[in-house]
């Protein structure tokens, strides 16, 4: 006799080992609850006169990147490898998110509302030659809520900052 099994996605989701969200039967997201509430402590980068410095135009293709604009986004920072595998981020993963950062993991921003945004240094020739100091300046304010000002780019659902005053003298 063959039993008739009736599956329904919560139960397909409990096999394949996927958490779902009660209400809305989809993947959960993590948590965006910053240690001590949402206060913002402190800023970085700086809104330069033109939304690509010279370095980023002279890189593009034909002299043209790609368009961009001058932003001011605030959120917490995040390595955006352990958040987006593990959920992880805040003081509780303070220590392993600036190591990851340190060791060229991405670094990135969530915002209140779960946007994520990767950050990079603007300046293209200094980024590229290691000029910069803006990875231990990220590491430096893991987990905090930071103001970021930079240009945003977004292509194809990516949303990215390349943050200015970076640059080693």
């Amino acid at each position: 006799m063959i039993k008739k099994i009736s599956i329904t996605l919560a139960g397909l989701a409990l096999v394949a080992g996927i958490a779902l969200s009660q209400d809305k039967k989809e993947p959960l997201q993590p948590q965006m609850q910053p240690i001590g509430g949402w206060e913002k402590q402190g800023e970085m980068g700086k809104k330069g006169d033109a939304a690509w410095t010279e370095t980023s135009v002279a890189a593009g293709v034909n002299k043209k990147p790609l368009d961009g604009k001058t932003v001011t986004v605030e959120g917490e920072i995040i390595d955006i490898s352990c958040y987006l595998q593990l959920g992880k981020h805040g003081q509780p993963h303070e220590g392993c998110g600036k190591k990851c950062i340190t060791n060229g993991q991405p670094i990135g921003m969530v915002t209140k509302t779960g946007t994520i945004y990767l950050l990079m240094e603007e300046e293209h020739d200094p980024r590229r030659d290691g000029l910069t100091s803006f990875r231990k300046a990220a590491a430096e304010n893991f987990a905090k809520v930071l103001t970021v000002t930079g240009t945003e780019t977004k292509v194809n659902g990516i949303n990215a900052v390349y943050v200015q005053g970076f640059v080693s003298k």
